[in-house]
């Protein structure tokens, strides 16, 4: 299992240096979307660790969390569920100037901090459990 939880966090790691790119590309939609699905696979990692089992297929990073019993602080929790929300947002705009005003270039690089400080936070969780 330590090497499908290995390959978890390979693929956040690459989704993660996606966001960083979707950023710098000024594209802050995307920046928060491959944000949300970095932090996910992370948990999926965690997830498969603590369980000895395949994640469930789900976007859900809270149920994610709940399954993988990630060791996160309150601010970590609050932002998961905050990027849980946006992320349904990014993928599916009803207006996208709207979501461009309101996911500027400000909240993206709110996203990507706590996303690698919530990321880092879960990739340490996995190597304390293996």
């Amino acid at each position: 299992m330590a090497s499908l939880s290995d390959e978890w966090l390979k693929q956040s790691d690459y989704d993660f240096n996606t966001a960083k790119d979707m950023f710098q590309a000024g594209r802050y939609i995307y920046t928060i979307y491959m944000c949300h699905l970095a932090i996910e696979k992370a948990l999926k990692s965690l997830v498969v660790i603590t369980t000895r089992e395949a994640p469930p297929r789900t976007h859900n990073l809270i149920q994610l969390a709940k399954l993988g019993s990630a060791n996160l602080n309150t601010e970590q929790i609050q932002f998961i569920a905050e990027i849980n929300t946006a992320s349904i947002t990014t993928r599916y705009p009803d207006e996208l100037e709207k979501s461009l005003t309101i996911l500027n270039r400000d909240v993206a690089m709110e996203y990507l901090i706590k996303s690698e400080d919530v990321i880092k936070c879960i990739a340490l969780d996995n190597r304390l459990l293996k």
